[in-house]
């Protein structure tokens, strides 16, 4: 006979192997189908919300692993509040303007974009940006990332546009937004101005000069019997090209400096720094004059070295002594502390530079040239003319656009700026007050950033963007902005969208009749600059938020990687605090980067480059979400192939434990099958308290955000406590009691509980496989068609024993030790397969007490034939394993009796039935009432 069709097998159709990539398609498509999304929100309609406000990608090629790891953290988020019964709805958004989108444009239509009409390239940008944003969210959806996808937001839509026109009006009214002549950071490439968020630090190799300005005028500050012909002020720097716009030499008051006579000559520097200069340019021997204070050479004059114009010494408190000779050549047109401190002694701001880097007529012989190329001529014309000290290179960390990734320049320009001093309390304040700052460190960060920070730029030099709304009279030249202009045209776009302000003339967009507030004229002009795109994104609380009925404001949270301190959590309080005093969120969480295995950051050219969709295509997307979810994500997060393979591992075991959990409730009915909590056996009880002290230690991981904190407690949950522990014990239980016996309905109980609570807590993490598990569930009345419509699973104190816990923890602790003795006689060829072995067990003290409150079970928790406990510890045989710091010893020896056909377990009870003479007594009894 065979008897294993009389054991009560697992059986499911639940696969074994994932196969990922082929089955989660299928379970987009049964999303979108049964419209759960739409069925979630109208669940959840009328309960409190919980917003996370999507942080709007850069919608300009496919999306790369950081951009995953992104939309999956949010998705987590969002999918755990939705399921602890909140309306959390998840809007994604776009961003849509910008330099990135008009170069790609501009190279699709391979043309000069001086040759463009605005119109054609916007029109082709909108395009662009458009067909970028329609990969990307498929590659979102893909992901298993759930959303309201046809209805995203998207900064070029005509309603964002207007909103942010309405933002940029409340700003102005409030005297935040001005006009003015700064040096601010420009690339030459991009042909703009750029914001400080728009800047990043990259390694660049710099000549390096020291150069003697002519003295003019030493106002009695000389030695005496010195020649005034031979004495000099010494600057250094790191930018050559910038010395035709030298206006003055600037010192420290505090700093003392000397006159220090080297050779035939006199040069004035810092005394600190004296040794250092003479040492990297090989001076020789120096003598030292005379010493003061820099503010007592306050005034002297110094000449230009080849133009005829004075230096004059000035002091300023941003001098140091890290570098150089602590005299600073300054000109206001090429930097922001030149310029500040020009402005306070009235110094002419020259700026000898076109947009596009070139020199103009103002650098006299240089014209023509690009600033990179004018380095070497201005050298040389130092050299010939006998001023150049000394030169070198240097290696330093140096401002690059983040856009074409290529050096900037200062440029003195006129720009529209938000005065952030307007408003910058108010900031600091709702920094420190009313965020929540995850991690903690982000405070600080960005609290030192906007402390710091210096005005803010808004305004760029292309087309592709929303317009500066500003007009200017024809006649007065007088710029205007109020309530009448830009109702005017937040409504035309509205209406029509941004490019309306190119397709019309200024008086088809102002109102009839409208007149200068200046001089009463009635003709005028606009702005030809647009925002910076970080006031685009930066608007987007008021533009989404404030817009959409499923979303309020402020947010609960906003979710971006550690670079956003700097660009949209900045952007998005600064435009917030300026118009309504208030951040637009309550907390900001923030993750970092993503580099390979080996702490690398991602680069095509070192060929470590892990990309998103090739992963999935492999191993799925829940691969990815659990790599997610696995990461602790406040520091840099790794990835590379073979931390793929350990995850892919994981995620087995974790799916291994459902499917073994699914194909024994396969008979189960959970409305007729269930046994009462105090029926069930006290194995299954520990098993209930290990799952109570799971969800709520999980339930706590996500309240916190800390999700590789769950990922550890259901992989240790799934692969210790359940598969090594819990399910072992359980399956002779399962497998060979009869079918609807009390001690198999007990287990069977318990297998449900633990996997309806398993299944809902991964749900945000692995959605597509829990979604599976769900199908293949027992059905219970009223339960939900998707698991994402389920709700997070309620706290049950009543399992949780502490009597029990202890109890279980020594004889688990004795199990581990018991089950190396097991092993080490199957390495010896003693046994096979546990079930081959009979053991003894010596114990004493707590040992042999613990072992006694189980004594008639042992076999059973140890998976055993036949287990006997003795209290004779001193006279345990010699070859016994003996257990460290525990008075217990174990004899493994071979199985007495006959090994039953259907339970597998040794007996000397097996022949003993007529009827079925191959099985044990036990099973025997259990096939005849079969």
């Amino acid at each position: 006979m065979d008897y294993s069709k009389t054991l009560n097998l697992p059986q499911t159709d639940f696969p074994m192997r994932a196969n990922l990539p082929d089955r989660e398609p299928k379970m987009l498509e049964y999303w979108q189908e049964q419209q759960i999304y739409a069925k979630k929100l109208a669940q959840s309609k009328g309960k409190t919300k919980f917003i996370l406000h999507d942080g709007p990608p850069y919608a300009n090629g496919n999306i790369h692993i950081g951009t995953a790891l992104n939309k999956i953290l949010k998705d987590i988020i969002v999918k755990y509040k939705s399921l602890r019964g909140f309306d959390a709805p998840y809007v994604p958004g776009w961003d849509t303007h910008g330099l990135p989108i008009e170069h790609a444009a501009i190279k699709i239509l391979g043309l000069n974009r001086h040759e463009l009409d605005p119109l054609d390239l916007r029109r082709e940008c909108k395009q662009y940006a458009l067909k970028c944003l329609d990969m990307q969210r498929e590659d979102f959806k893909r992901l298993g990332v759930a959303g309201d996808w046809e209805n995203p937001y998207v900064t070029l839509y005509p309603e964002y546009e207007a909103k942010q026109i309405e933002v940029f009006g409340n700003m102005a009214k409030k005297g935040h937004i001005y006009k003015g002549l700064k040096s601010v950071y420009w690339c030459t490439s991009c042909e703009t101005a750029l914001a400080e968020a728009e800047i990043e630090y990259a390694e660049k190799k710099s000549h390096s000069i020291f150069v003697k300005f002519p003295l003019t005028d030493d106002k009695g500050n000389l030695p005496v019997g010195v020649d005034r012909e031979k004495v000099y002020a010494v600057i250094w720097t790191t930018t050559p090209w910038t010395i035709p716009a030298n206006v003055a030499i600037c010192v420290h008051p505090e700093i003392e400096y000397a006159w220090v006579e080297i050779g035939d000559e006199i040069y004035l520097m810092a005394t600190e720094l004296i040794e250092s200069v003479v040492t990297a340019n090989k001076l020789g021997e120096f003598t030292i004059l005379s010493t003061m204070k820099g503010a007592a050479i306050e005034g002297i004059v110094f000449n230009h070295p080849f133009f005829e114009r004075e230096s004059p010494i000035i002091l300023g408190d941003h001098v140091t002594l890290e570098a150089g000779t602590g005299c600073v050549h300054t000109a206001p047109g090429h930097g922001q502390e030149d310029f500040e401190v020009g402005m306070k002694y009235g110094l002419p701001v020259i700026n000898p530079v076109d947009p596009s880097g070139k020199f103009t007529a103002e650098a006299g012989k240089f014209e023509g040239l690009n600033v990179a190329d004018g380095n070497v001529p201005v050298i040389k014309e130092l050299a010939a003319l006998g001023l150049l000290l000394g030169k070198s290179s240097i290696k330093h960390q140096y401002a690059h656009c983040w856009r074409c990734k290529n050096p900037i320049i200062y440029r003195a320009t006129e720009q529209w700026f938000a005065s952030v001093d307007g408003f910058r309390a108010e900031a600091l304040k709702a920094i420190a007050e009313e965020v929540q700052w995850i991690p903690s460190w982000g405070e600080d960060r960005i609290h030192n950033m906007v402390a710091d920070r210096q005005d803010w730029c808004i305004s760029r030099q292309r087309v592709w963007g929303v317009p500066i709304p500003i007009f200017y009279c024809t006649k007065c030249n007088e710029h205007i902005i109020n309530d009448t202009t830009i109702s005017a045209v937040a409504d035309l776009f509205h209406r029509e969208g941004s490019n309306a302000w190119w397709a019309k003339k200024a008086e088809e967009i102002l109102p009839q009749g409208f007149s200068c507030p200046h001089c009463g004229h009635g003709e005028f002009r606009k702005e030809t600059d647009i925002m910076d795109v970080w006031f685009d994104s930066g608007s987007s609380h008021a533009a989404v938020l404030e817009q959409r009925a499923e979303l309020h404001w402020p947010a609960e949270l906003y979710l971006e990687g550690s670079d956003q301190h700097r660009g949209w959590f900045q952007s998005s309080l600064l435009t917030s605090i300026a118009t309504r005093g208030k951040a637009p969120y309550k907390a900001v969480l923030t993750h970092g980067f993503v580099v390979d295995g080996e702490g690398r950051k991602m680069s095509k050219s070192i060929g470590n480059t892990i990309y998103p969709q090739e992963v999935i295509k492999q191993y799925g997307a829940d691969i990815l979400r659990l790599w997610v979810a696995s990461a602790d994500y406040k520091a840099d997060i790794r990835i590379s192939n073979d931390i793929l393979k350990q995850l892919a591992e994981v995620y087995r075991k974790i799916r291994n434990t459902f499917r073994y959990i699914l194909g024994n409730l396969h008979d189960f009915n959970p409305a007729t099958d269930k046994v009462p909590y105090d029926q069930l056996l006290e194995i299954d009880r520990w098993a209930l308290m290990r799952l109570e002290q799971v969800r709520a230690k999980v339930t706590q991981a996500y309240e916190d955000y800390e999700f590789h904190l769950l990922y550890h407690t259901v992989h240790n949950f799934c692969a210790v406590d359940l598969s090594a522990i819990y399910l072992d014990i359980l399956k002779d239980r399962v497998y060979t009691a009869l079918p609807a016996s009390t001690e198999r309905r007990a287990a069977q109980t318990a297998m449900f509980e633990i996997l309806n609570t398993l299944v809902a807590v991964v749900a945000p993490v692995l959605t597509f496989t829990s979604e599976e598990v769900w199908q293949y569930m027992p059905q219970e009345e009223g339960r939900p068609e998707s698991v994402q419509l389920a709700d997070w699973p309620q706290a049950k104190p009543e399992y949780l024993d502490a009597a029990l816990e202890a109890k279980w923890d020594k004889i688990l602790a004795l199990r581990s030790e018991i089950t190396k003795a097991l092993e080490t006689a199957r390495r010896n060829k003693v046994i096979g397969h546990s079930l081959d072995a009979a053991v003894t067990l010596y114990a004493a003290g707590e040992e042999l007490a613990s072992l006694s409150a189980v004594k008639n079970d042992l076999a059973t928790i140890l998976i055993v034939s036949d287990a006997v406990l003795s209290d004779q510890f001193a006279q345990a045989p010699g070859d016994a394993y003996r257990a460290e710091n525990m008075q217990l010893a174990v004899a493994v020896a071979p199985a007495h009796g006959v090994k039953c056909e259907r339970c597998w377990i040794y007996s000397p009870t097996v022949n003993q039935d007529s009827e079925h003479p191959a099985l044990c007594q036990r099973c025997a009894t259990v096939v005849k009432n079969m």
